[in-house]
């Protein structure tokens, strides 16, 4: 592959909802730029982008792969995301190395939600926009119904490029508006016909919104345009090329990639309209605001947007070179960590296959070997130090506890999970020190399916996924006093520890200890006995097992042996003295209670809040955020929430988002009470 500058190169991430066809376009792509025999099939496994063994099993992306195009001149960097929200962390790479997000769009189904957030998250990037209208094959597609649907979202930037020709109701030809040319398609072969719709009003009409669009790009093609001069070629490229560069225009074209029709004028729009790489700013060593652009010459900034951590070949890192460039041999540093590596082998990826490289310059995306502390969100330099922004990691909000299927593994559990939280750092594991449970935490239920799997085949070892426990807490309501007495004779040296306790309840999360002795009942060499046997006693409470809080306990009297009195003795004594006062002090079962955040859209709110209630959850307040979204405040407890992150995605159809985070213990409804003492009796 033959080294290319920034301007000559375009990196087009292609994002959307699931099941629109972007690996499939891809492929269509590939083929009809000539790089491959035949075009491949997600149902048959055999796509260039969908290499990996999940993604071939299950029949749909998982992560976000690369493929390289060069076409008329330019490098067209595709980057293939995923649609389903599960795996939503590709579609944030994608997006973060890309300089243009090409949406694309079931012309069956029209705009779905995944067309939706794969908009804002472009938006939020600042990057160009445009939509592909697949699947235009289908005896059902509808084009302008789709049009209409995305123009009335996101407004009239929306700029038509490429028009089906209708003709006795059915699609005849493909109109090319940069060219004013009809085509009529045979696979991937195309010959120039006569354009003749049924509907040339409407016709017209696109023509006319296609050349204002353009010409409002720029002010001496609007000076033309009024004037009632011709637009050329050159002119329209010029346009669109500007508009899409300013976010004032937002090209919309059809294909079917399935067929390959109209992939050849797809990919002649990008070589010739979508934006080349562009500066990003980003802090440098001194925390300060800097440019830094897509020169060869400038200083080295690259970001890490995706990591593949494979046992057997080792870590590799992909990234976009955003200034400079990077070489075989450089020493370069870690801005997160400031640790310094040498870069060994440097390639081009295209799928699984790769072309090694000495070289990546600005603007272009390659992939490294062997970096140890190069992860995703990372930006590599060399002498000058910068951080630039990472990727927009989604936050882990479904968790569940993994157990082994044998015993004893453990620990390669463990290892094979921090080697794939490497990978997607959407997923998190850790250690619940409380439970004694392994936690991963990702994006949802097939998000986790799928590191399981994972883990059984790259590393070899099987794990269970259920519901994690809740570290419930215990305290008692009532003050009491109570006794606890130990003695024991055994020939020689006995044993004897004689205490009387207080026991009421405080607002501490740790014991509360406290001595009001008089008259030396109890010597104070004794006192940090008792305290170690009361402390070691609430670990364990009396309702269900659970660790003890809120307790206040104060040593007022006792009684010792000169001889026969110990350390030991007393802390028996103590735990004696709990397990006989507390049960008297009416105690009870606490759960762990939350803030819930969750932003939902206009007409999902009222099934939110519904669900947040059936969740004995109390919804404490709602606060607009625009673009038809709102915030809902609740308290919620923590134990009912496991299965709220799937009833949320459903509810919003993918548009919420929510976070939850511990607020305090409070205690637990008689009924569900006993539920809880019952399974615990289980255990």
């Amino acid at each position: 592959m033959k080294k290319y500058n920034a301007q000559d190169i375009r990196n087009i991430a292609l994002t959307g909802h699931a099941s629109k066809g972007k690996t499939t376009l891809v492929e269509a792509m590939l083929y009809t730029a000539g790089l491959t025999e035949r075009m491949g099939s997600v149902a048959d496994g055999n796509t260039v982008c969908d290499s990996d063994a999940e993604e071939k099993k299950r029949k749909f992306s998982i992560s976000s792969a690369v493929a390289p195009i060069e076409y008329n001149g330019k490098k067209l960097n595709f980057i293939d995301t995923p649609g389903l929200f599960d795996f939503e962390t590709g579609s944030a790479e994608g997006i973060r190395a890309a300089d243009c997000a090409m949406i694309v769009v079931s012309a069956r189904t029209g705009l779905a939600v995944g067309g939706e957030k794969a908009f804002k998250a472009a938006s939020k990037r600042r990057i160009a926009q445009m939509f592909v209208l697949n699947k235009m094959d289908h005896e059902r597609a509808d084009f302008y119904k789709s049009m209409n649907e995305i123009v009335a979202k996101f407004g009239t930037s929306v700029c038509p490029v490429v028009v089906p020709v209708i003709k006795d109701g059915k699609v005849d030809s493909y109109y090319n508006l940069i060219e004013d040319k009809a085509y009529k398609y045979d696979g991937i072969k195309r010959s120039e016909v006569s354009a003749e719709p049924d509907d040339t009003a409407r016709f017209d009409a696109v023509k006319e919104v296609f050349n204002e669009a353009v010409a409002g790009a720029d002010d001496e093609l609007m000076e033309k345009f009024f004037e009632g001069e011709e637009l050329t070629k050159e002119d329209k490229i010029n346009g669109l090329k500007a508009g899409m560069k300013a976010g004032s225009v937002i090209p919309l074209l059809c294909v079917s990639a399935s067929q390959g029709t109209c992939v050849d004028m797809l990919l002649e729009f990008l070589s010739e309209c979508a934006p080349e790489p562009k500066a990003e700013y980003a802090y440098d060593e001194n925390s300060e605001p800097c440019e830094l652009t897509p020169e060869e010459n400038g200083p080295t900034a690259a970001i890490c947007f995706k990591t593949v951590a494979d046992p057997f070949i080792g870590k590799l890192s992909y990234f976009k070179v955003i200034s400079g460039k990077i070489t075989t041999g450089m020493t370069a540093k870690n801005s997160r960590t400031g640790e310094t590596e040498k870069v060994g082998k440097i390639v081009f990826i295209r799928g699984q296959k790769q072309e090694d490289t000495t070289e990546i310059p600005a603007g272009d995306i390659g992939a490294v070997t062997k970096l140890s502390t190069f992860e995703t969100g990372d930006t590599l330099c060399s002498s000058k130090v910068f951080t630039l922004d990472g990727v927009a990691v989604p936050k882990s909000v479904y968790k569940m506890a993994v157990l082994p299927e044998k015993k004893g593994d453990e620990e390669k559990i463990a290892s094979g999970l921090t080697r794939l939280c490497e990978e997607d750092p959407a997923l998190t594991f850790a250690s619940d020190n409380e439970t004694h449970e392994q936690i991963l935490g990702g994006l949802g239920e097939q998000h986790l399916d799928v590191a399981i799997s994972k883990l059984k085949a790259k590393y070899g070892v099987t794990a269970i996924l259920k519901t994690p426990k809740i570290a419930y807490r215990e305290t008692i309501t009532k003050k009491v006093s109570a006794q606890g007495r130990h003695k024991k004779q055994s020939g020689g040296h006995g044993q004897f520890g004689d205490v009387f306790i207080e026991f009421e309840p405080c607002q501490s999360e740790e014991l509360e200890f406290a001595e009001r002795v008089v008259g030396g009942s109890v010597p104070k060499n004794f006192f940090p006995a008792v305290e170690k046997g009361l402390r070691e006693s609430i670990q364990k409470g009396v309702v269900a097992g659970y660790p003890m809080v809120g307790i206040k306990a104060t040593l007022y009297d006792g009684s010792y042996h000169p001889v026969d009195s110990s350390e030991m003795s007393f802390k028996i004594a103590a735990s004696l003295a709990y397990k006989n006062g507390i049960p008297q002090a009416n105690p009870v079962l606490l759960e762990p209670v939350g803030t819930l955040k969750a932003l939902c859209n206009d007409e999902a709110m009222g099934d939110i809040i519904g669900d947040i209630n059936k969740r004995r959850g109390r919804v404490l307040g709602m606060t607009p955020q625009g673009n038809g979204m709102q915030e809902i405040l609740a308290e919620v407890p923590i134990g009912e929430m496991a299965s709220f992150p799937t009833s949320m995605r459903q509810i919003t159809q993918g548009r919420g988002s929510f976070e939850i985070e511990f607020a305090r213990y409070e205690k637990v409804p008689e009924h569900i009470a006993q539920k809880i003492i019952e399974d615990s009796k289980e255990e």
